[in-house]
């Protein structure tokens, strides 16, 4: 299946690399779950899910906790998840998460760069039966593993796929490691999270993602010219994600 869905990692971790746009980022997620299922991550899945991802991009500790704070304060903002849908250049399919607490700066800024960048905003539900939703888990994989064993276990717990990738180590010469990836169903998340904790494996990502049924192939001349929208979109401060069709 790959993972060519959430766009090309590498240069997304690479955006993301400057701390002041992505901790904030973080903080939404982390500030929604919290309100909306509680502060107790033991308590709260989607919270401990948020948590686990902000740790893995550094997120200090105070940072985390200052979120879950912000979502019982007398003055907690109603932050929102809303998403939009466009059609790039060459094809190109964008379906953009946000989360706001203020629903008219989003739609004024997202709308803003995608004119200005030669995309057309759609009609929400338009991409429906573009994309479908699945649960994603990423793990790094260790010398004691048995991914076959894994798998038998995870079955039961919603698992569709699983799939072994070589990547480079961030910060090193050119040292690599095997990262584990588990995909199921969108329903399944909350089975599969907890069965792979059960089984005392360290999660390095966990989420929602929006997978392409038609991914699409493009030159190198054509993926920079989108590179330039969706680096746009996601310098934004309330867009949390940009899925493409792009393979």
């Amino acid at each position: 299946m790959g993972r060519a869905f959430e766009y090309r990692k590498a240069a997304k971790m690479k955006r993301w690399g400057n701390m002041s746009r992505v901790f904030p980022k973080l903080g939404k997620i982390i500030t929604m779950a919290a309100k909306e299922g509680g502060a107790d991550p033991d308590m709260n899945p989607k919270l401990r899910t948020a948590i686990l991802n902000a740790k893995a991009q550094n997120m200090p500790k105070d940072n985390i906790e200052a979120a879950i704070k912000r979502a019982s304060g007398k003055d907690a903002a109603d932050i929102k998840e809303v998403t939009f849908e466009a059609k790039a250049l060459h094809g190109v399919q964008l379906f953009i998460e946000c989360a706001t607490d203020n629903n008219t700066r989003t739609v004024a800024n997202v709308k803003a760069i995608l004119n200005k960048n030669k995309a057309e905003a759609l009609k929400n539900g338009s991409l429906d039966f573009m994309f479908t939703r699945k649960s994603v888990f990423i793990f790094d994989k260790t010398a004691d593993m048995d991914l076959e064993e894994i798998e038998l276990e995870l079955i039961d717990a919603g698992l569709e796929e699983i799939e072994e990738n070589e990547v480079e180590i961030p910060d090193t010469q050119g040292e690599t490691k095997v990262e584990v990836t588990v995909y199921g169903a969108f329903e399944s998340f909350g089975t599969l999270s907890k069965a792979i904790e059960d089984m005392g494996i360290a999660l390095s990502k966990a989420e929602l993602q929006r997978i392409p049924n038609s991914p699409i192939e493009l030159s190198e001349a054509q993926m920079d010219e989108i590179d330039v929208i969706i680096e746009k979109l996601e310098d934004d401060e309330d867009v949390q994600a940009v899925f493409t069709n792009i393979a």
